[in-house]
């Protein structure tokens, strides 16, 4: 009895200095948080001026403005908009940090695999915001603005809020950049033998009602963005079954290949 508490107080050690580690990396990416959000505060006027472009550009004439019916929301507008900035600033040095925590624990061949989808992850995640400010944006602002008018004999005019309409951008910013990032889901998953390719060729027209379901919940009521996030996703749905297939040949030569290797070392 005496040896076993023994040996369960040793297996102990290494479990300890796992959670002392994750607690400095943890710890690390809070300050670098609080840093970066600690400058994008300073400049929240503006990134708060560059998120509005979309909309300026969508008035007829550049003629539009922004209102506040509280006399704190503008404040707290300036601090949501430094905490997401600063977040998309930390991110690079939290994703090494949390790697960094990982990677010992994994194989080489494992990292190997791994590292490319940690690398793809902010660069699809970008490429999703980017459709989104510079494309999706002013051609939905567009069509929302284009209900103004009169209505018995009285102006219809857009007024939005600087809440609302920050509240609206980190939506339309989120809901492409998360949804550009599924190649990277669907490839781990491959990669982990979860799904195979021939799985999700045949449940391809179940994805495409999925996706067209998707679109139609995370992004605002109109037709426009719906269809220029859908498309997107159905192609990195399409690019992502091409990857597979590459892998899975890959895969295939490397195992033909192992095999008289052993046979020869068994022999």
């Amino acid at each position: 009895m005496a040896f076993e508490i023994k040996d369960i107080d040793e297996s102990q050690a290494p479990l300890l200095d796992h959670l002392m580690e994750l607690r400095t990396r943890l710890v690390r990416c809070v300050a670098a948080l609080v840093v970066a959000f600690g400058a994008c505060l300073y400049f929240a006027d503006d990134i708060l001026g560059f998120l509005i472009q979309p909309l300026k550009s969508s008035f007829p004439d550049g003629k539009g403005q922004l209102i506040f019916t509280k006399l704190y929301e503008v404040f707290f507008v300036e601090l949501k908009v430094a905490l997401f900035a600063g977040f998309c600033i930390a991110f690079p040095y939290i994703a090494n940090q949390l790697w960094a925590f990982i990677a010992p624990g994994l194989y080489a061949r494992e990292k190997k695999a791994f590292l490319p989808f940690l690398i793809a992850t902010p660069f699809l995640f970008t490429c999703g915001a980017a459709l989104a400010y510079y494309v999706v944006m002013p051609t939905a602002f567009e069509w929302f603005l284009g209900f103004e008018g009169t209505a018995g004999g009285l102006e219809i005019n857009a007024l939005p809020t600087a809440n609302e309409y920050l509240g609206l951008v980190m939506q339309f910013i989120l809901a492409f950049g998360m949804s550009f990032l599924l190649p990277v889901l669907l490839l781990l998953l491959h990669r982990a033998g979860i799904v195979t390719r021939e799985q999700l060729v045949n449940a391809r027209r179940y994805v495409i009602v999925l996706v067209v379901i998707v679109a139609a919940i995370i992004t605002p009521p109109d037709p426009g963005s719906q269809l220029l996030l859908a498309i997107p996703l159905l192609l990195l749905f399409e690019g992502s079954l091409v990857l597979m297939r590459i892998f899975d040949k890959r895969d295939a030569k490397e195992k033909a290949a192992e095999e008289p290797a052993a046979d020869q070392s068994a022999s």
